[in-house]
């Protein structure tokens, strides 16, 4: 009972997140549309292009999390949400909180993480080769002599 109450009011801040998003996308499209392209000087046509493309970049961000939430809605109304797509074992409550569009448990990412990244985990990795000194790597000192030169 206590997880049902708890997937409750996650579904409602899901709802209320989702809600933010869609009103600060607008308002930033708004305030894109209204923005002035007057004549200026070229540091003016810089800082509006990369203010344009940072803009951009959040709204793309924005777009991906608005589509996480939708997803995350959908599966609370199919009565999927909370269980891990790696598993199918449930997802702490713990992290739902935390995150509440994921769609994995926390074994299952650190999993993919090391997949995706092509690494060891930290349990199997070498980590005395790391401390290794090869003596024929040290450092000498050089002389002008030691340089060729193209003159």
């Amino acid at each position: 009972m206590a997880r049902d109450e708890a997937l409750l009011r996650i579904h409602q801040q899901l709802i209320a997140k989702r809600d933010n998003i869609r009103r600060s996308m607008v308002e930033d499209l708004h305030a894109a549309e209204v923005h002035d392209e007057g004549v200026g000087d070229e540091c003016d046509a810089a800082l509006d292009g990369a203010q344009t493309e940072i803009n951009s970049q959040l709204a793309a961000l924005e777009s991906r999390e608005l589509t996480q939430i939708d997803q995350a809605i959908q599966q609370i109304r199919d009565g999927h949400y909370g269980v891990c797509e790696g598993c199918g074992e449930k997802i702490t409550l713990a992290r739902l909180k935390a995150l509440p569009f994921t769609t994995t448990c926390i074994k299952c990412q650190r999993r993919e993480e090391v997949r995706e990244e092509g690494h060891q985990a930290d349990d199997d990795a070498d980590w005395a080769s790391a401390f290794r000194t090869d003596s024929s790597n040290k450092d000498r000192e050089i002389t002008i002599n030691d340089l060729e030169l193209d003159l």
